[in-house]
C-alpha cells in the first residue's frame, strides 16, 4: 500500500534535479496535495498563489509561454471546475506545456462533502481538446505518469487520490499513454477501471475464481487518448463487460470503454457514480460502500451478466 500524493511530490523534487525548467504552482494546499516537497528543495521555482485557482492557472500559462514545464497542483473538483475557463481558454487552445494535478479525487476526501468530491473532473477534462486525461491506478504508475508529463509538452491532467492504494504496476515500468493495461488475464468476463477501482476488481476476480469464474481485469489509467483497437481486443471473447470507476458513469471509464465498444453486441455494465454528488462520512470506505464501488458490486453484476 502506497499514496499517490506522497509520490507525486517526491517524484517532482527528483524531476527538478535534473530538469531546471519545472516550476511549480500551488493553490494553498501544499501540505496536502505534496507540492510542500518541491517547495523546501527548490523554493525559487515554486510559487504559492493563494486560494485563486483561476489566477494561478493563468499566471501558470503565462509561465509556460517563458519555456517553463508548469505543474499546477490543488483538489481535482478545484482544478477541473473552478478554473475552467482558464484551462479552455489559457492553456488548452493553445496547447501550452502545462500539467494539471488534481488531488483529493472522486470521494477520497470523504469528510469535506460534496463541495470537496470531484466526481465529474474526468468528464470535463476530457471533453477539452488538445487535454491529455490520465488516472493512475497506483503510487508506482503515478511515478511513471509523472514523469511521461513531464517530458510530453502539451496540457496533462493528472488525477490523485487521497488514501493509501494497492500497488499492481511494475515498479520501474515506463507509462504507455493511450494504452490499457492488462493487470490479470481471465477468459470468461473482463472489467475496465481505473484509479482504486482496480484494486476492488482484482479483489473481484479472486472471489470469482472461486466460483470457477474466470475474471480479466484491465487498467484504463490513459482516458484520452484511448487506443480503441486494444480496447477492442481485450473485451474480444468476453461474455460479459463491466466498468468500475470512482466518477460520476456520464462521461468516465465507462462511456469511454463503451465508445470503444459500439456495435460490438456484448452485454456492458457500469459501476460508478450513478449521476449524484457525493456527501461528508466518518470514513472512505463507508462512502465507497454507499455508492457501491465495491468488489462485491463488482461481483454481481458480472455473475448477472454471465446467468442471461
Amino acid at each position: 500500500m502506497n499514496n499517490q500524493r506522497e509520490v507525486y511530490g517526491r517524484t517532482l523534487v527528483e524531476l527538478g534535479k535534473s530538469n531546471s525548467r519545472i516550476v511549480v504552482l500551488e493553490a494553498d494546499l501544499g501540505k496536502s496535495t505534496m507540492s510542500c516537497y518541491f517547495e523546501k528543495a527548490f523554493p525559487k521555482r515554486y510559487f504559492e498563489m493563494g486560494i485563486a485557482e483561476q489566477n494561478m492557472t493563468s499566471f501558470g500559462a503565462g509561465l509556460s509561454l517563458t519555456g517553463k514545464i508548469v505543474f499546477l497542483n490543488t483538489f481535482a473538483v478545484f482544478a477541473s471546475g473552478r478554473a475552467f475557463d482558464q484551462i479552455r481558454q489559457g492553456i488548452a487552445i493553445g496547447r501550452l506545456n502545462v500539467k494539471i494535478v488534481g488531488s483529493s479525487a472522486g470521494l477520497s476526501d470523504f469528510g469535506d462533502g460534496a463541495t470537496h468530491q470531484s466526481v465529474e473532473d474526468l468528464a470535463i477534462m476530457r471533453a477539452i481538446p488538445n487535454m491529455t486525461v490520465l488516472a493512475p491506478m497506483d503510487a508506482d504508475e503515478t511515478k511513471a505518469m509523472t514523469e511521461w508529463a513531464a517530458a510530453y509538452d502539451g496540457p496533462v491532467y493528472l488525477r490523485l487520490n487521497r488514501n493509501d492504494m494497492p500497488d499492481y504496476f511494475p515498479a520501474g515500468k515506463k507509462f504507455e499513454v493511450g494504452q490499457p493495461q492488462l493487470v490479470r488475464e481471465g477468459r470468461d468476463a473482463v472489467v475496465f477501471a481505473n484509479g482504486l477501482m482496480v484494486s476492488r476488481a482484482m479483489a473481484a476476480a479472486d472471489a470469482l475464481a472461486a466460483r470457477g469464474v474466470s475474471l480479466r481485469v484491465v487498467n484504463v489509467s490513459s482516458l484520452k487518448p484511448l487506443d480503441e483497437a486494444a480496447v477492442r481486443q481485450l473485451a474480444l471473447g468476453m461474455r460479459a463487460i463491466v466498468t468500475a470507476e470512482e466518477h460520476n458513469i456520464i462521461g468516465g471509464v465507462g462511456d469511454a470503454v463503451n465508445h470503444c465498444l459500439r456495435g460490438s453486441g456484448i452485454a456492458l455494465e457500469m459501476i460508478g457514480m450513478t449521476d449524484v454528488f457525493g456527501q461528508s462520512a466518518h470514513s472512505y470506505e463507508e462512502l465507497l460502500n454507499y455508492y457501491g464501488l465495491t468488489s462485491k458490486n463488482i461481483v454481481e453484476k458480472v455473475a448477472k451478466l454471465l446467468s442471461k
